[in-house]
């Protein structure tokens, strides 16, 4: 792979990073700080816009880590770009970053997630989980909208609700920490 490819390939992994991270009110001095890739094979295709990254991902940058076994990278005539993290580790892609101004960190697996540049929505599919301090979210699929800041969690992978006739493991699960009351 060329310097130049290599380049690109790393820069579409980082907009992608960046807007995994975005919607976890990320540590933004991480924006500024170097991206350290590791992938076994990265092939670009610049006429279709796509970049794969694949076998043992591991995309870091300051506090940002993603783990995954493969990473795809769109980008639509308009400069948007699409990420998807698929697998990792027992089938889960992973992230974690730190949050802005406080001491917690966000983090996040499924077996694939996906992340809209454009909407700024981040998707997590099958065996879902988000953890953002102390509360988190768990289900089938989770949607994160980091314009609006709402989480849509179901205990389906299409994103539609399905009556749990029973079935515990079925359910969506969620804890909520208290939130303090701000000191004056």
């Amino acid at each position: 792979m060329t310097s130049r490819t290599a380049k690109k390939a790393a820069f579409a992994l980082a907009l992608l990073a960046a807007s995994l991270a975005s919607s976890a009110r990320a540590e933004r001095a991480d924006r500024d700080k170097p991206v350290n890739l590791e992938a076994d094979k990265v092939t670009v295709d610049d006429r279709t816009r796509t970049h794969v990254f694949e076998g043992n991902v591991v995309f870091t940058q300051g506090t940002l880590t993603i783990k995954a076994n493969k990473v795809v990278v769109t980008q639509d005539a308009t400069g948007y770009q699409k990420g998807v993290a698929t697998s990792g580790e027992g089938g889960l892609a992973r992230f974690r970053q730190k949050r802005e101004g406080i001491d917690e960190w966000m983090e996040g697996e499924a077996e694939r997630i996906e992340h809209d540049a454009k909407t700024e929505i981040t998707r997590f599919f099958v065996r879902a989980y988000v953890k953002s301090g102390g509360d988190e979210v768990r289900g089938q699929y989770i949607e994160y909208n980091s314009l609006t800041e709402n989480y849509t969690v179901t205990n389906s992978s299409d994103a539609k609700s399905v009556p749990s006739a029973g079935d515990q493991s079925k359910r969506v699960r969620a804890i909520i920490q208290p939130k303090s009351a701000p000191k004056p």
